[in-house]
């Protein structure tokens, strides 16, 4: 379990809590919106991954409640407003852009690597903050999402540049 004695008042516990809450409320507000980039995406390997995603995305819940409970603190979300400024930017992108095109598929990638960026700086500062605050079994949960993340990105750019680029480039605009 954990290996180094645990300063319950810290001020960096305080502060690891906090960024806790927020990627909590984060990964909360990407299970609601996951579905609704899949339903607006056109490529079906977009529409998969995000569908995949959105499973995963649910176990990153569950984690973060574990690494709450392991650490006797309650399970609460604080608004993260960088993950909500980006749901909102992803729904401009559908507002603004025609269905079953490329050039959507484009945007919703981009929503969705800014995302990705966001968790991937996140989870590896939290790792880093548990393991200095000797929550070793956290840091290690931490990680598996942290990895997870990681594999989303990647995957979102494998995507993009396996054809849907190419293909927005190719779509005239019907202004």
């Amino acid at each position: 379990m954990q290996t180094t004695e645990i300063n319950t008042n810290s001020k960096l516990q305080e502060f690891f809590i906090e960024q806790l809450q927020d990627i909590y409320w984060a990964e909360q507000k990407l299970v609601k919106t996951l579905p609704k980039m899949e339903e607006a995406a056109h490529s079906s390997e977009l529409k998969q991954a995000f569908n995949g995603h959105l499973q995963e995305t649910k176990n990153h819940v569950s984690r973060l409640e574990k690494v709450f409970d392991m650490m006797n603190v309650p399970a609460e979300a604080k608004k993260c407003h960088a993950i909500a400024g980006i749901v909102d930017e992803g729904e401009e992108i559908i507002d603004e852009t025609e269905e079953n095109t490329a050039q959507r598929d484009v945007g919703l990638i981009f929503a969705g690597q800014k995302a990705e960026h966001y968790e991937i700086a996140t989870y590896g500062g939290l790792v880093q903050l548990a393991r200095t605050l000797g929550y070793v079994d956290a840091a290690e949960l931490l990680g598996v999402t942290l990895a997870e993340e990681k594999k989303a990105d990647v995957l979102l750019t494998r995507i993009a540049e396996s054809g849907i680029n190419v293909q927005a480039k190719e779509e005239v605009s019907e202004d």
